[in-house]
């Protein structure tokens, strides 16, 4: 998908609803435009409500990210990517740390599905500093790493990745026109950070080169999420 249509055409902003049950999620979702965001099921609510989640957004007429960040054996990976895509997700995700076997299985299971969601990998996660990798034995800057495995995406035919802002003017270059970057970690100008430890702001994020943004509390604690969903798309179209 090239990001020019993504730009013109479709939304650019997924709201996470990050709830821990169903009623909260749907309830926020009731108070947005479908034509003006997407919706993350992450792993709490799918856990929690199952595909049954996907469902009911997808009946009030929300496309899906499905974020489970898959990362397991290959046929384990394809056999989940591939029920996700039956499922009808937009884009579903695995980690990039699971290897090319891996990805390249996923991808492959979703050869001749009647609606191919796009198939997106995690590099490094915007929470995670050098320090959090040096625990884990792999030393090194954090942008090195995120190159590494975004450049093996690529390399296996995923769509593109999910990354930091702060790292997608580089991998824009790598991936060039078609890669798909999606940008969590999204915060306005002065608000709380959270638990990300790389974050942008809207504007700031596209013009780095990110495609699609993922942004949760800012919208999902406003008084008025509609409200607040409008003011970020017209930050991010000046």
């Amino acid at each position: 998908m090239h990001v020019s249509a993504l730009q013109s055409s479709q939304p650019r902003v997924v709201v996470a609803l990050d709830y821990a049950q169903l009623d909260g999620a749907l309830s926020l979702a009731q108070r947005l435009d479908p034509q003006s965001c997407r919706v993350k099921v992450g792993k709490e609510l799918f856990t929690r409500a199952g595909p049954g989640a996907v469902e009911a957004l997808q009946h009030l007429g929300f496309e899906v990210f499905l974020d489970l960040k898959f990362h397991d054996i290959p046929h384990t990976v394809a056999q989940a990517v591939r029920a996700a895509a039956d499922l009808g997700v937009w884009m579903v995700n695995v980690h990039a740390m699971g290897g090319r076997r891996m990805m390249e299985a996923a991808r492959e299971a979703l050869v001749g599905s009647s609606q191919r969601p796009l198939l997106i990998a995690v590099t490094v996660l915007t929470s995670m500093e050098k320090q959090d990798l040096h625990d884990i034995g792999l030393d090194g800057e954090v942008d090195a790493q995120v190159r590494r495995l975004a450049a093996l995406a690529r390399d296996s035919g995923l769509d593109g990745v999910v990354c930091s802002a702060r790292e997608a003017a580089d991998l824009r270059q790598l991936w060039g026109d078609a890669g798909v970057l999606v940008t969590p970690g999204i915060r306005q100008p002065g608000a709380p950070a959270d638990d990300q430890r790389r974050t942008v702001s809207a504007a700031e994020a596209l013009r780095l080169g990110a495609s699609q943004l993922v942004i949760g509390r800012p919208i999902t604690q406003a008084p008025d999420p509609q409200a607040a969903l409008e003011r970020i798309l017209r930050e991010m179209s000046v």
